[in-house]
């Protein structure tokens, strides 16, 4: 009997039609559609800007009287020496983001998660997740003061101390060093939100038992904390392998100067001066379609050897 009236009341909503659910949740549709159209205006509709990497586009003429090209945009980057060279600093750089950047998060969510005073922690918390909020030209401005030779702080005080100057924004080896700590320092804090979430949802009962069995802090750590957050860190992981060609146009530019270009020029400085600056369009729509479909490569492929491994992964 449950069964055929189960059959009997889905038989009946599918006669009920769209309209029927339409009036009857009229509110929950109109609390969608304001989402949904703010993601077809700004997310999908540019889609259709793609088409300038393909065509001799301009403001003046518009999308009418733009020259179909076909790759022709495509094969002057490829023939440019330029191109490979800032391909290889945003490679380059945002490789040393994931290994420098990417554990410390983690390692911070687990140290701030061991930490027993509340008041303590809150604070710290606070303090860590603010460089996050923090425009990437105040940043570039206080490190400049702070690292800045014979006159910033800390070339002072080194200079005091009898260890020498340090060019930390001016010789390319040391500011590709100088890049990639300031770069942690900006985000590890607010990295942590998404891990201690994680480590907040773990059963305090794997705890308990692994106290029963005369397990200390470090091997909670190792056996309990780490392996409950796995899933989240490899997802994690995914996403920060599909940026690995895309890299943020503030940070390098501001952090950037004329003693440092061969290491600092990225592909977004490269858009800028090349497609933006000398109105190349295309030269700039091309090279974002480029990074676009290698970080979709990049997190399919990460996705699979995640599955592989066992993990979920997040496709």
């Amino acid at each position: 009997m449950s069964t055929k009236n189960t059959e009997l009341s889905l038989r009946k909503r599918s006669e009920k039609g769209l309209g029927y659910y339409l009036r009857r949740d009229w509110q929950l549709y109109v609390l969608v559609a304001l989402p949904l159209v703010f993601a077809i205006v700004f997310y999908y509709l540019p889609f259709l800007g793609l088409s300038i990497a393909f065509l001799d586009y301009n403001t003046i003429t518009g999308f009418s009287g733009a020259e179909f090209i076909g790759f022709d945009a495509f094969k002057e980057i490829f023939t440019q020496k330029d191109f490979y060279k800032v391909l290889r600093n945003t490679l380059g750089l945002n490789l040393l983001d994931l290994i420098c950047g990417f554990p410390a998060p983690i390692i911070l969510a687990i140290f701030l998660n061991e930490v027993g005073n509340k008041y303590f922690k809150k604070i710290s918390q606070t303090i860590l997740y603010l460089p996050h909020f923090l425009s990437w030209v105040i940043i570039a401005g206080i490190f400049y003061q702070l690292l800045q030779p014979n006159t910033g702080i800390v070339n002072v005080l080194l200079e005091k101390a009898g260890m020498g100057e340090v060019p930390f924004l001016t010789e390319k080896y040391h500011w590709v060093v100088t890049y990639v700590v300031i770069g942690v320092w900006q985000s590890m804090g607010w990295g942590t939100i998404i891990y201690l979430a994680a480590i907040t949802g773990i059963n305090g009962d794997l705890y308990e038992a692994a106290t029963i069995d005369g397990a200390g802090r470090w091997r909670k750590i190792w056996n309990v904390t780490l392996p409950c957050i796995r899933g989240t860190i490899v997802v994690m992981l995914i996403m920060s392998l599909g940026r690995i060609v895309g890299i943020s146009f503030e940070r390098p530019y501001t952090l950037s100067n004329t003693m440092v270009t061969d290491f600092s020029d990225v592909i977004s400085t490269y858009v800028y001066r090349v497609g933006l600056s000398n109105q190349r369009y295309n030269i700039a729509t091309a090279v974002g379609l480029f990074q676009s479909v290698v970080g979709l490569v990049f997190v399919i492929g990460s996705d699979k050897f995640a599955k592989a491994l066992g993990e979920d992964g997040i496709l």
